[in-house]
């Protein structure tokens, strides 16, 4: 294990079963009251709070030209983006385009994790094969698997069910330093819920002030929010349902529900017209990708991520005094 994505920080556990800080979760046995062990750990939990968050102010989204911003509290026409875009670049340009990105996401991404005090949280919707499997792939090939965390919701557990419908994606969302991916998110709760009938219309409609709610939160405790919805036409998902069902390696992949749940294609565009308008805010705006051309998709998404990591801006910790002048013995 690399030294630099390795080794512990203070306050977490090592094999022992012990921590470096306080314990604020020592046993009912100890003689001293709970409040006193909390005092104790007042140092633990000030760094708990890093000085980049104090007046913390939101990173601006720095979306990558062919992308579409929603503005925030507009009504959005989502059949007003063509699916079919590429902003008029050219293949093989933007293939080696990517390298560059990506090249520039795994060195922000070091610094990011080295920092420690925020966070950067990708959310990939789309319709049934709209991409988010392959774009994960391609945007963040080479990233330190250390440093970041795919969360992929499918259907709800029994347990996950118990609770409100925000408790599973909150505990997955990234923890300091880290880059966290959601491949579908909370949003199925007002998309695949809503156009199943799944809970009466009164539920799913007081959702949306509730993710508004839930994504400032992740903001102002320091995760940029960054959410790609990747839109592909109807004819084009046409295309890519035949090629798995033309390509045995791919039939895993392939579900006969996905031809009914074509049939509810309007239903579904509707549904995500109304969470992309709904939830576009200052801090989290929703961000339309063309996704008919794969390598256009990638290129622009690997791009707006590198350039927002670049906008945070992270930086390595000050180093030791001294290590400079240290010599390592023979």
């Amino acid at each position: 294990m690399s030294k630099k994505h390795g080794k512990h920080h203070r306050g977490q556990k090592h094999g022992r079963g012990v921590t470096d800080g306080d314990d604020l979760n020592a046993t009912a046995g100890s003689d001293r009251p709970s409040t006193a062990r909390w005092a104790s750990a007042v140092d633990t939990l000030a760094e708990s709070e890093p000085a980049a968050l104090r007046g913390h102010r939101a990173t601006p989204i720095v979306a990558a030209p062919g992308v579409v911003a929603v503005e925030p509290g507009a009504r959005f026409d989502l059949a007003s983006v063509e699916a079919d875009a590429d902003g008029g670049l050219d293949k093989a340009w933007a293939k080696e385009a990517l390298d560059t990105e990506r090249a520039r996401i795994v060195a922000l991404q070091e610094r990011l994790y080295a920092e420690r005090s925020r966070s950067l949280l990708l959310v990939f919707q789309a319709i049934d094969t709209g991409g988010k499997d392959g774009t994960i792939r391609a945007v963040l090939k080479g990233v330190n698997p250390q440093g970041c965390a795919v969360a992929s919701f499918k259907v709800p557990s029994s347990e996950e069910m118990d609770h409100d419908f925000l408790w599973r994606y909150h505990a997955r969302t990234p923890g300091r330093g880290m880059i966290g991916v959601f491949n579908r998110s909370h949003y199925e709760d007002v998309l695949v819920v809503r156009v199943k009938g799944l809970v009466p219309e009164a539920v799913w409609q007081s959702r949306y002030g509730r993710i508004n709610d839930f994504e400032r939160l992740l903001t102002e405790s320091g995760t940029t929010v960054l959410k790609f919805f990747l839109h592909i036409s109807k004819a084009e998902q046409k295309k890519r349902l035949e090629a798995r069902i033309a390509d045995p390696e791919k039939h895993w992949k392939f579900d006969p529900a996905d031809l009914v749940e074509r049939k509810s294609w309007d239903a579904y565009q509707q549904a995500f017209a109304d969470a992309l308008s709904r939830c576009s805010t200052p801090d989290a705006p929703w961000l339309v990708v063309p996704a008919d051309h794969k390598w256009f998709r990638n290129y622009v998404i690997a791009k707006t991520v590198a350039d927002t990591l670049a906008a945070m801006d992270p930086q390595f910790p000050e180093a030791v005094k001294g290590i400079a002048e240290l010599k390592v013995p023979d």
